[in-house]
C-alpha cells in the first residue's frame, strides 16, 4: 500500500472538510455531515459538512453575484486562470489521485494515468479555445449590418455522480468558466473529496470569490433548487437515465436548458474475422476499468456464432488473471465497488439473470481480498438470450453479457433493441465494414477496434435513453454553455451605393 501524502493527511484530517461557497468555506448550517467510506475497506475516510437547501440557494446567488463582475472578465484573463489551475492540479497531482483512489475505490495507477492528467488536459485545451476562438461572427446579409455574438448565460449548475468525480468536474466546469460563467457544483455524496480538494486549488489559483461553489448534498436538498431557482440558467447533468428524465422535466418546467449525459448499455460486435486476442484483452479491460464503473463502457459483446467458443475462453483467460485488490495497492488492477448498496444492486441484477436463463460462465461472486472488509467482486461473464434483464438493463459493474449473432443484419439489430445509445464498438479487420457497420449503431459514439475512445475535439455525447445535450471534449461543448445573441441594424439604401 502506498503512504498518504502529506497534504492528503492534512486535508482529510479536517473534521468535518467544509464546503465552498461564495469564497468561504463553511460548515453545514445544521452540523450535519456525510461520512465518506473507503470501498477498499469500509474503514472512515473523513468527515464532510453536508448542505442542505438553504445552503445551495446561497451558493447560487453568491454565483449569481460573482457573474456580474466575471463576465467582464476578458477570454485572455480567463485562459490564464484555467491555466494556472491546471498547473496547481498537476503541482498536486499525487494527492488528486490519492483521493481518487481512496474515495472510489479504483486503482491508484488508473487515476495517475487517466482520470488526472485527462482532467487538466480538459482546463489546458479549453484555455487554448478561448485564446483562439471568436465569440462573435460578423454576418454579411443584403440591407442588414449585423453579427452573431455568443455570451455565458449566468449561473451553470452541475451535478455529478461517484464514478468518475474528478474528470468529470474537469470535463463539465472546465468549458463553463472558460465561457464566461460561473458555477456551482453538487459532487456525489459518497465521492466528494477530490471535488472539494479541487475547489482549494481553484481558490489558489486565484479564481474570484463565488465564481466557484461546491455544495455537497443530498439529491433533494440541491436538485429541487438548482432545476428551479431563477438564476440559475444552464444546468449540465451526469447519471442515471431514470434520474436525468426527473432533472430534465423540472429543467423543461422552468424552461431551463439541461445538458443530460445519461446510463447506458454498450454494445461490443466481435466479428469472425476480427483479431480475437486484441477483442478479449480490449473487452476485458473495458468492465474492468473502474470495476465496470463507467457509463459508456461495453456490458453487452454480441459475438459472431463461429468464433463464440475462442473468443469466450480467450476472455475468460485474461480476466481470471486480472489482479483485484485495494485501489492504493499499486498492483491493483480493478478495485472494490464504491459502495455496499451498489455491490448489492450488481448481485440482483445477476441474480434475476440467472432466474430468466442466463448462464454464469465466470465470477459471479464476491471475493475476499486480504481479508479487508471491501466491496470486491470476482470480474463476471453471463451468456444467455436478448430475453434477459442482464441484456436490457445497465448494470454497472465488471460484468458482461454474450449473446452470439449469425450474420451483420442480426448482429446490428442487436445493438439497436434497446433504448440506450452513448457507445458501441466494433471488431473487425474489414475497414469497410468496420465504417459500414459504425454508422448503422445508434448512438452518440461508434468505436472500432477499440472501446471507451477519449481525445479532445472528438465529441462525446449521447442520444435516446443516454442523454442528449451532454457532449463533452470539443468545441462544441464550449458553445453549449453559451447562449445566442443576434445584433442587426438595417443599412439604408443610400449606405450602400
Amino acid at each position: 500500500m502506498i503512504e498518504y501524502t502529506a497534504k492528503v493527511k492534512s486535508f482529510l484530517s479536517q473534521d468535518p472538510i467544509p464546503f465552498l461557497i461564495g469564497g468561504s468555506w463553511q460548515k453545514s448550517s445544521e452540523n450535519q455531515v456525510f461520512d465518506v467510506e473507503n470501498p477498499s475497506d469500509q474503514s472512515l475516510l473523513g468527515k464532510v459538512s453536508r448542505a442542505n437547501a438553504n445552503d445551495t440557494v446561497k451558493a447560487v446567488e453568491r454565483a449569481d453575484e460573482a457573474f456580474n463582475s466575471w463576465k467582464k472578465v476578458s477570454p485572455k484573463e480567463r485562459a490564464a486562470l484555467l491555466y494556472k489551475l491546471a498547473d496547481l492540479c498537476e503541482r498536486d497531482a499525487e494527492e488528486l489521485a490519492q483521493l481518487e483512489a481512496l474515495d472510489v475505490g479504483k486503482s491508484v495507477n488508473n487515476a495517475r494515468g487517466f482520470d488526472v492528467p485527462f482532467g487538466i488536459e480538459s482546463l489546458r485545451y479549453y484555455a487554448s479555445l478561448i485564446e483562439n476562438k471568436a465569440f462573435e461572427k460578423s454576418l454579411h446579409l443584403d440591407g442588414v449590418s449585423g453579427k452573431s455574438v455568443r455570451l455565458p448565460y449566468g449561473v451553470v449548475a452541475f451535478i455529478f455522480p461517484w464514478n468518475f468525480p474528478l474528470t468529470l468536474c474537469m470535463w463539465g466546469i472546465g468549458p463553463a468558466l472558460a465561457a464566461g460563467n460561473t458555477v456551482v457544483i453538487k459532487p456525489a455524496a459518497v465521492t466528494p473529496l477530490s471535488t472539494l480538494y479541487l475547489g482549494a486549488l481553484a481558490q489558489e489559483a486565484g479564481f474570484p470569490d463565488g465564481v466557484v461553489n461546491i455544495v455537497p448534498a443530498r439529491g433533494a436538498d440541491a436538485g429541487d433548487v438548482l432545476t428551479s431557482h431563477p438564476k440559475v440558467k444552464c444546468l449540465s447533468f451526469t447519471g442515471s437515465s431514470e434520474v436525468g428524465k426527473t432533472i430534465g422535466q423540472n429543467c423543461g418546467f422552468n424552461l431551463k436548458p439541461a445538458k443530460l449525459e445519461l446510463g447506458g448499455k454498450g454494445a461490443a460486435v466481435v466479428f469472425d474475422d476480427a483479431d480475437l486476442d486484441n477483442a478479449a484483452t480490449g473487452l476485458a479491460g473495458a468492465i474492468t476499468l473502474n470495476t465496470g464503473q463507467v457509463c459508456c463502457t461495453a456490458t453487452r459483446w454480441i459475438i459472431h456464432e463461429s468464433v463464440m467458443e475462442s473468443f469466450v475462453e480467450k476472455v475468460k483467460d485474461v480476466l481470471s488473471k486480472t489482479n483485484v485488490a485495494p485501489g492504493m495497492d499499486e498492483a491493483s488492477e480493478m478495485g472494490p465497488v464504491v459502495s455496499e448498496k451498489q455491490l448489492n444492486s450488481i448481485f440482483n441484477y445477476i441474480e434475476k439473470g440467472k432466474t430468466e436463463g442466463a448462464q454464469v460462465i465466470l465470477g459471479g461472486n464476491r471475493i475476499n481480498v486480504d481479508g479487508l472488509k471491501g466491496y470486491y467482486m470476482a470480474p463476471t461473464l453471463l451468456q444467455g438470450t436478448e430475453e434477459n434483464i442482464c441484456f436490457e438493463e445497465e448494470i454497472f459493474g465488471p460484468v458482461a453479457y454474450i449473446t452470439s449473432f449469425k450474420d451483420e443484419a442480426d448482429a446490428i439489430r442487436q445493438v439497436n433493441s434497446l433504448d440506450y445509445g452513448l457507445a458501441n464498438s466494433v471488431w473487425t479487420e474489414d475497414a469497410v465494414r468496420a465504417e459500414r457497420v459504425a454508422k448503422e449503431m445508434v448512438a452518440g459514439n461508434s468505436w472500432i477496434n477499440a472501446h471507451n475512445v477519449f481525445a479532445y475535439g472528438l465529441p462525446y455525447g449521447g442520444v435516446n435513453g443516454s442523454g442528449n445535450g451532454g457532449g463533452v471534449n470539443s468545441v462544441e461543448t464550449l458553445f453549449d454553455y453559451t447562449r445566442s445573441l443576434s445584433i442587426a441594424q438595417p443599412v439604408l439604401v443610400e449606405e450602400l451605393v
